[in-house]
């Protein structure tokens, strides 16, 4: 049961009544006062009860997950998930057969849906969360190849002195161009162009 409408003398019995039928607590809810009812002469004549609806709050994290499920299964992929919480951030690990179609081109289909899941998940939320959205630890294989694609267009850039753009890719994979190169006392990287076709300049 999600939803209930329950009444009482007042607001807050209506709403005590609700949340023992619903067997949760007041923050696991949303309150609608549907009315506030009425004490009448000496609390007696012409008196309305108050009426409420309580409903159950929808879990942000579960609500996602579900569209991540809904999405896959329209792609007809049979999808196993994971979902990992660390305060506000939040990974989904998928596995399952045929997982490449989902990753897709540089892991472009997957930064899609990683984006959409992002929307998904703070469409009706008070908190903000942000997504990782992974397939067969693909992000953790691409990171690895961002990180040697930084150094070796780094020694490139050195080598020729010239600027060196790379492909345009995510906020999220620059962030790890910048990051591998910080430290590199030969060159500096900076973001150019825009979404989507924003990308990392290598500069000696």
């Amino acid at each position: 049961m999600r939803e209930i409408t329950a009444s009482g003398q007042t607001v807050e019995e209506a709403v005590l009544s609700a949340l023992e039928q619903l067997n949760t607590t007041r923050d696991q809810v949303e309150i609608d006062v549907i009315d506030e009812g009425k004490k009448g002469v000496l609390g007696i004549f012409g008196s309305k009860p108050a009426i409420v609806k309580v409903a159950r709050a929808k879990n942000p994290v579960q609500e996602a997950e579900k569209f991540i499920k809904e999405v896959t299964s329209n792609m007809n992929l049979n999808v196993e998930l994971t979902t990992t919480v660390e305060g506000n951030h939040i990974t989904y690990e998928m596995d399952g057969e045929n997982i490449a179609i989902i990753i897709g081109k540089r892991g472009q289909t997957l930064n899609a849906l990683q984006y959409l899941v992002h929307l998904a998940i703070n469409k009706d939320s008070k908190d903000y969360f942000t997504v990782t959205l992974d397939a067969e630890g693909y992000r953790t294989r691409r990171k690895a190849t961002l990180e040697s694609l930084a150094i070796k267009m780094a020694e490139k850039a050195k080598r020729i002195n010239k600027k060196v753009a790379l492909e345009p890719m995510p906020a999220f994979e620059r962030k790890i161009i910048h990051s591998t190169l910080q430290d590199n006392g030969g060159v500096s990287t900076y973001s150019d162009g825009i979404e989507p076709h924003r990308h990392i300049v290598i500069k000696p």
